[in-house]
């Protein structure tokens, strides 16, 4: 299953590169469209042969890939945004293991009443899910998500403060549609990710099926920042705040991530980031005495640390 979907993840990106290696593509006198596409590949590896301190054999790869189609043209902007990345390891004696998972697509639409102002009228609309299922390892008998379970998105309007020269922008949306997906029975039955789970009668036979679907509606808030600290190493600060209206409002469900990028030369770059999630609807499960428990939500980080190659089409 990993393989198929790391194979098929490196083909969906080879697709969308269109087959030519050059730097971000400025409009010409035709089009109002601006391109960028990147593709990387991360590797680590590690071998010990007869190694006093012990340890084990591993060997670690991260496809990545981001796409960006923007229309500027007086005062409308429409950026779309692809972002893909795939990660797996394999460690001596043990089955290969998902390290990444993530697809998710970003589009804003803006309009602004005149060229000097950086405030735009703006719609938004986000998705984001994974390749593959995923496991709490050593179990892997059960998965405790898949692609399309779940699924979220997001759909909403607003406003939006763009600065170019700032590489800033602050979105805010008082009117947001967030949609929970979650296409597994198994997993929606079980209640996962927010949705209703199914209903039994007092001799565990079933009376309603978990449903597939959650819709909240609620506000808002976006902010991405660029920036270049020094030469050759640029920081990028993504966060999104959303709390639902009717469900609790006030608990803010957050989605925070850096990106610290190093540049070698024009193929090669290193790269350190974190990820910080927090959503009140995901509920972790552990493995307690070979059974998965559901508990209460956590805090759920990720650091990542890498070098690799990195084409910009």
């Amino acid at each position: 299953m990993f393989k198929k979907a790391f194979l098929f993840g490196l083909l969906f990106f080879v697709l969308l590169s269109n087959g030519q290696i050059v730097r971000t593509q400025l409009p010409d006198t035709i089009s109002y469209w601006r391109k960028t596409n990147e593709l990387g590949l991360d590797i680590s590896q590690i071998t010990f042969v007869n190694w006093n301190a012990g340890g084990n054999n591993s060997v670690s790869g991260l496809l990545k890939g981001r796409f960006v189609r923007a229309y500027i043209k007086g005062n409308v902007n429409w950026r779309n945004e692809l972002i893909a990345r795939y990660g797996i390891n394999k460690q001596e004696k043990q089955d290969v293991r998902k390290t990444d998972d993530q697809l998710q697509i970003n589009s804003t639409f803006g309009y602004k009443k005149d060229s000097l102002s950086n405030w735009y009228y703006a719609g938004k609309f986000n998705f984001h899910t994974q390749f593959a299922n995923g496991y709490a390892y050593p179990n892997t008998s059960l998965a405790i998500s898949k692609p399309f379970a779940p699924a979220y998105t997001f759909l909403g309007v607003g406003s939006e403060y763009s600065r170019k020269d700032l590489n800033l922008t602050i979105y805010l949306s008082p009117l947001t549609q967030k949609t929970t997906l979650v296409f597994d029975q198994r997993l929606a039955d079980q209640g996962a990710f927010g949705v209703e789970k199914a209903l039994y009668d007092e001799f565990g036979n079933l009376i309603r099926k978990g449903k597939n679907i959650r819709n909240e509606t609620g506000f808002l808030l976006t902010n991405q920042w660029k920036r270049e600290l020094i030469k050759n190493i640029r920081l990028e600060h993504r966060v999104s705040l959303y709390t639902d209206y009717l469900n609790n409002f006030g608990n803010v469900d957050v989605d925070w991530q850096l990106q610290l990028d190093m540049t070698v030369n024009q193929y090669v770059k290193a790269n350190i980031g974190t990820h910080l999630v927090y959503d009140d609807d995901i509920k972790t499960k552990v493995e307690e005495n070979g059974v998965q428990v559901i508990k209460g939500p956590k805090v759920q980080f990720k650091q990542l640390l890498g070098v690799g190659i990195v084409y910009q089409f």
